[in-house]
């Protein structure tokens, strides 16, 4: 059981947290202060380590405790984006320090304040259910969310479910509420897949443009077909895919030389109609109907490890949509939108939803929370607990949930 020594308030446990400075791709002790609390609490735990060439290698943690299904996994990441200019931050981003009811430092929302709560509400779940759990509750960490995400959560899932592992269920702590605690449940995320187009001319005096072949009004062009039409209407859960340039550019630096080729990047956030593959096909189409004969150009698609998702609602989506509302009196709108998560990897291994806290400092100088927001998130998540495990006590059996 856990150490009564220690304080399990998910302020002391943000704080410890947050003070382990994990800049991406550095562990900074964050996973090891986290095995030894959770070992301490009974947990069985492992820290698996991945490597890929050209990439960091990569600390993670997997710990368990319960032999039976129902498998509830908490999941998250305890690598943080950097500080920036530290002289900017009120106080030091790795500080931890509390002013006025909040709770400063990088990865206050994203998301070590989170885990923090997840942490906290297990233990509290722990001291009422004691160690014969009826089920399994599981925490998958990694260290690679902000990174490159290689060595990380997709990695350590192949890796868990190599060995026997099987989860019924996970709720991912990113920080999903736009304004206040319990707006938002995030069910599913969009797609991302990045262009990188060029237009291939032919370099020459600008005096004398007959001798030449500007590249650039053949990538306005091009830039004008993808952005003409929209590519959807949205979907049933999903918003409008939405095409954007991010580049448009030649590194010409002379005035009176027409460059050679001209460049254009763009980025897709697309909805659950796409695939990558698909979505691929419709923008080489729109590009070459565009182009004609006259346009010469080439299109490297990069690939893409975020398609859409969409876990559809269902009682374990109502569980948690019921908690939220009981202890902050919101009912949250079930949504889709944002960025990727880990998510991403993780819908293929079990149904997901992300629920944490509200992502409005996440990335910013002075990222912070208020320690009631701490508080309130804990006792969601231990209502989660307690909802998910109720009336398992005395039929649960061996599943495929065991190793």
């Amino acid at each position: 059981m856990p150490n009564a020594s220690l304080d399990r308030s998910p302020l002391a446990l943000a704080q410890s947290l947050i003070r382990c400075p994990s800049v991406t791709p550095e562990e900074g002790g964050a996973l090891a202060w986290l095995a030894g609390i959770l070992e301490g609490a009974g947990f069985s735990v492992e820290r698996p380590r991945f490597s890929e060439p050209g990439t960091p290698d990569i600390d993670n943690l997997y710990a368990r405790i319960g032999t039976r299904a129902p498998f509830l996994l908490f999941a998250g990441h305890t690598d943080v984006v950097p500080p920036g200019d530290v002289a900017r931050w009120r106080h030091g981003p790795f500080a931890g320090t509390v002013e006025n009811g909040v709770l400063y430092g990088r990865g206050a929302v994203d998301m070590k304040g989170g885990i923090a709560c997840m942490l906290a509400a297990a233990l509290d779940y722990l001291d009422v259910a004691g160690p014969d759990v009826p089920g399994s509750i599981g925490f998958l960490i990694t260290g690679d969310e902000e990174g490159p995400a290689i060595n990380g959560t997709v990695k350590l899932l192949e890796w868990a479910r190599a060995r026997g592992e099987r989860f019924d269920h996970c709720l991912l702590g990113e920080p999903t509420n736009p304004d206040v605690l319990g707006d938002m449940i995030k069910i599913g995320r969009r797609g991302s897949l990045t262009g990188r187009l060029t237009v291939h001319g032919r370099q020459g005096h600008v005096a004398y443009p007959d001798l030449a072949e500007n590249p650039i009004p053949g990538l306005l062009r091009l830039a004008s077909a993808l952005l003409a039409a929209p590519l959807d209407a949205g979907t049933q859960h999903f918003g409008a895919s939405n095409l954007e340039f991010t580049t448009l550019d030649v590194g010409n630096t002379a005035t009176n030389v027409i460059p050679g080729e001209a460049h254009g990047t763009f980025n897709v956030r697309f909805n659950d109609r796409w695939t990558a593959e698909t979505l691929g096909a419709e923008i080489r189409s729109r590009l070459d109907a565009a182009a004609g004969r006259s346009v010469r150009y080439s299109l490297d698609l990069l690939p893409s490890n975020s398609p859409a998702f969409l876990t559809e609602p269902d009682a374990f989506t109502e569980l948690v949509a019921g908690a939220i509302a009981t202890e902050t009196g919101r009912r949250p709108v079930l949504s889709t939108t944002g960025g990727t998560s880990d998510a991403r990897f993780i819908k293929d291994a079990c149904p997901v939803l992300e629920f944490g806290l509200v992502g409005q400092t996440m990335h910013q100088t002075d990222e912070c929370v208020p320690i009631a927001d701490l508080n309130r998130l804990t006792a969601i998540y231990t209502r989660v607990l307690a909802a998910y495990f109720a009336g398992r006590q005395a039929d649960c059996s061996t599943s495929p949930s065991s190793p």
